[in-house]
């Protein structure tokens, strides 16, 4: 399902890379060759399906979790030296629209907030497994201190330096979803939740861009007339609505021409829905609900507590990024600026979601399944665990 959401990402990507190309040469007099969209798109797909069996069939999740803290260190040190380089005007921090959120290596570019999130991911579900062991969950300077200080650390590098609401919002998403697994109890859980709200409306509401964005919203869902600001949600749901239930086909995108902003990042669902219509947008839905579903089935299935962590991590990263995106395309939120996972066009995002996939597909190697009681496992021909699942039998 992975490789299936990716070859048709790429095939989108060749069909919309060239009007895409066309609209940044003429808008800001770049130079983009008809085809450097998709060269740069299969790039990506290939470096993600290394990352994927990398993560899969060669580095063990028991190497990975030894070296937690110092992937945590590295994805925050790397954030932070961003940060740095775009207060000094470093060329090395490449900005767009006023937002510094990539290392600029020439011909490539590196967005550190996509690997802290897979970073943050490895860190809590080694941090939390620990303190369930060693009994000190919900302990103030055992445990919430430590973990405010790194989840603190990566949302202000990446909300607050950066920028960058959306990937905050999966930050948030991968935090609570995994510390609603950790046992932690409930009045802790809802008191920290109501405060990272009462901050998250605080950040919004002292910000005139973030603002003007919930405005935009507002005033789209009042049907009020378009302006400026509700430009990029109009056009979206103009596209999907454009695509009708078969959609137009590929190739005939007219959102695509210039109409609709980031038609190949953040927008790509729109143009999926003009191009594959209402049912191939309900494929899409379904095989990331499958895939979410799957993720949910291992983790009820994993037996170690730090393996599930991880596994709840990945899936609440990929609800959050699915959900959000979806939900913006179609005028439900504001938009938020968040790419569809594996669809949108970006090399660090496809690499690292890739990568935590992999190793959910890992893990599922590990789980262990129920047997009905007396059956006879050798009589079942053809029905066999994986090399390394346990099976053990009801009392």
């Amino acid at each position: 399902m992975t490789l299936g959401l990716m070859a048709l990402g790429l095939i989108v990507i060749y069909a919309i890379g060239p009007m895409r190309a066309n609209v940044l040469n003429s808008a800001y007099g770049t130079n983009y060759g008809p085809n450097d969209f998709f060269l740069g798109q299969l790039r990506s797909v290939a470096l993600s399906i290394v990352a994927f069996f990398l993560a899969f069939k060669v580095i063990p999740y028991k190497y990975i979790r030894k070296y937690a803290k110092l992937i945590i260190i590295v994805a925050l040190l790397m954030s932070g030296l961003l940060w740095i380089l775009a207060m000094s005007g470093s060329s090395l921090a490449k900005c767009e629209l006023g937002e510094c959120r990539w290392y600029n290596f020439g011909p490539i570019s590196f967005q550190p907030a996509e690997f802290l999130k897979l970073a943050l991911t490895i860190y809590l579900a080694d941090f939390l497994a620990r303190k369930r062991e060693e009994n000190e969950i919900g302990k103030w300077k055992e445990f919430w201190l430590p973990l405010l200080i790194v989840c603190g650390l990566s949302l202000g590098l990446v909300v607050v330096a950066q920028g960058d609401l959306g990937t905050g919002v999966a930050l948030m998403a991968i935090i609570f979803g995994m510390l609603l697994v950790s046992e932690v109890s409930f009045r802790q859980f809802a008191l920290l939740l109501a405060v990272v709200l009462v901050v998250a409306v605080g950040a919004i509401a002292t910000s005139s861009h973030r603002m003007q964005r919930i405005n935009a919203w507002l005033d789209t869902i009042s049907g009020a007339e378009v302006t400026d600001s509700t430009y990029h949600i109009e056009n979206a749901m103009l596209a999907i609505g454009t695509g009708g239930f078969f959609g137009a086909g590929i190739g005939n995108s007219v959102q695509a021409t210039g109409y609709l902003p980031e038609s190949i990042n953040d927008s790509v669902f729109a143009i999926m829905g003009e191009t594959f219509g209402f049912v191939g947008l309900s494929v899409i839905i379904a095989v990331f609900g499958a895939i979410l579903f799957r993720m949910l089935s291992i983790a009820e299935h994993t037996e170690q507590n730090d393996r599930r962590l991880l596994v709840i991590g990945v899936f609440s990263w990929t609800l959050a990024q699915v959900v959000v995106n979806i939900m913006a395309m179609t005028g439900l939120v504001p938009v938020t600026g968040i790419t569809l996972p594996l669809l949108s066009y970006g090399g660090t995002s496809m690499v690292f979601i890739s990568f935590a996939i992999g190793l959910v597909l890992q893990l599922s190697c590990y789980t262990s399944r129920e047997v009905i009681k007396n059956e006879d496992i050798s009589s079942r021909r053809g029905v066999r665990g994986t090399h390394y699942s346990s099976r053990r039998r009801r009392a």
